[in-house]
């Protein structure tokens, strides 16, 4: 039997702010348990809803050491779904409604689960054979392993993975700041280890003593160890290559079943979609105040409203879609600026467009089972999940060619008919518009679009075939 201890930040059901979250409480399920015991450890925010902490059961209580600091770390345990789940207790770091605050309390708070989450190994009754760690939040576990546990005999042999779910954010602090909030000794904090333009890494150190690293896609995998997407770190992860892998993420083919799927109006599978899919879209236009007409285009879009998603080219483009028979349905929270835009052409086109500025897990359910298109311009995405589950639901993927979306969306060939979706090259409003509308023009012929969308609901992209890589990989590192 195989130990796996996956460490994150955040985990569902209990606590989420984006698609870490989903992997980590979806990824342990799909392995075979019969060869590997993957459980999860994360931290016990006093938002997690009232329905989970009730059932935790207390294991132990002991004192975490954080450089001159002696802190109380509570330890909970509870089996959901099956899968162990650990909670590491400190109301001091983590009684907030907010999962993640000022940068400054971050690192510290971080750095205590990080420290926790090694001092509680022999408190558990549980010794992993691979710490599988999860973004800058849990990357200071491989230094203190390697740094302060080196000389102690129960950790020995216990190796480390540094999962990368979106290189843009790293835990950067002053190097004097977060030498007094680790712990660590002064040595970590040079360039060839935490150091970085003057300040501290804590990422880039997660990135110097793992063992292996890892990323969500091949394309992103690639990207980042260029200077356009590596964020100041490729040089890095170039001179780590033969210790990187990328590994696609996987959706809960549970949540996400069209022909189960309570949550929208009707529901539907691979046979009988197409008919289904225009009683969603008129259910969908007549809840939100659209035009009802199952003939129209509908566009959805489920998403943070930042560039980085790619909504300065949406914006560039809606005097142009406005103009259009086309309907323009979004649902997210995000920079002040596309939220004042989406809402300012919600006011004059209320016929076409629905700026939903809010999350939503019903009626992002809804918009997956009732949209023609799904629209992810992104600027970079690591993996993307919106895509796959816009295609567990017959609903056509319109994407950018970068990270996961290259990776996971094949192009339509109007010659060959093969193709799950549309996809453009060049991060440009033109571009954009190119494909929408070749996108509407091939949605004029319904045989053909049905055809698209169905070769999208044939694919697999549940988690078992990221958790069997990621069981291959557990196998190579031990």
């Amino acid at each position: 039997m195989t130990n796996i201890l996956l460490v994150a930040s955040e985990a569902v059901p209990f606590a989420k702010t984006g698609g870490l979250a989903d992997v980590v409480g979806s990824l342990p399920s799909a392995f075979d348990r019969d060869n590997y015991d993957v459980r999860v450890i994360m931290p016990k925010y006093g938002s997690i809803p009232k329905e989970y902490t009730d059932k935790m059961i207390f294991i132990t209580q002991i004192n975490v050491s954080l450089g001159w600091r002696n802190k109380y770390c509570g330890i909970f345990k509870l089996e959901h779904e099956g899968i162990t789940f650990y909670f590491i207790d400190n109301e001091f770091y983590f009684s907030g409604i907010q999962l993640y605050s000022y940068i400054h309390e971050d690192i510290e708070k971080f750095a205590f689960f990080s420290s926790a989450v090694l001092s509680v190994l022999p408190h558990i009754d549980f010794r992993p054979d691979i710490l599988h760690c999860n973004d800058w939040q849990t990357s200071l576990i491989p230094v203190m392993l390697n740094v302060l546990y080196k000389n102690h005999i129960f950790y020995n042999g216990i190796k480390t993975i540094m999962t990368i779910h979106n290189l843009k954010f790293q835990g950067i602090w002053g190097l004097g700041e977060t030498y007094d909030a680790t712990g660590l000794p002064i040595e970590c904090f040079t360039p060839d280890k935490m150091e970085y333009y003057n300040d501290s890494n804590l990422l880039k150190g997660g990135l110097v003593y793992a063992n292996h690293i890892t990323t969500v896609s091949t394309t992103y995998m690639e990207e980042i160890q260029t200077p356009e997407y590596g964020e100041g770190l490729d040089g890095l992860l170039r001179a780590r290559k033969n210790d990187l892998t990328g590994i696609i993420n996987g959706i809960s083919y549970t949540e996400y079943n069209p022909s189960s799927d309570d949550l929208i109006y009707a529901k539907y599978n691979l046979k009988d979609f197409s008919s289904k899919k225009a009683d969603n879209k008129v259910a969908l236009q007549r809840q939100l105040g659209l035009t009802e007409d199952k003939n129209t285009f509908l566009i959805g879009v489920v998403s943070r409203l930042t560039d980085q998603k790619g909504f300065d080219l949406i914006s560039d483009l809606m005097e142009r879609f406005c103009g259009q028979d086309m309907q323009l349905v979004v649902l997210g929270t995000g920079e002040s600026k596309h939220e004042d835009m989406l809402r300012h052409y919600a006011e004059l086109y209320p016929d076409k467009v629905s700026a939903n500025i809010l999350f939503s897990n019903d009626l992002a359910h809804k918009i997956y089972g009732a949209s023609d298109a799904f629209l992810m311009p992104s600027l970079f995405e690591p993996c993307g999940l919106s895509q796959l589950i816009s295609m567990r639901y017959g609903t056509v993927p319109i994407v950018r060619e970068t990270g996961g979306l290259k990776d996971t969306v094949i192009p339509f060939n109007k010659y060959s008919g093969e193709g799950t979706g549309f996809s453009f090259t060049n991060y440009n409003a033109d571009e954009l518009w190119s494909i929408i509308c070749m996108a509407k023009e091939t949605y004029k012929d319904q045989t053909k679009w049905n055809s698209i969308a169905r070769q999208g609901m044939a694919k697999d992209y549940s988690w078992l075939e990221a958790a069997k890589q990621y069981a291959d990989l557990y196998k190579t590192l031990l």
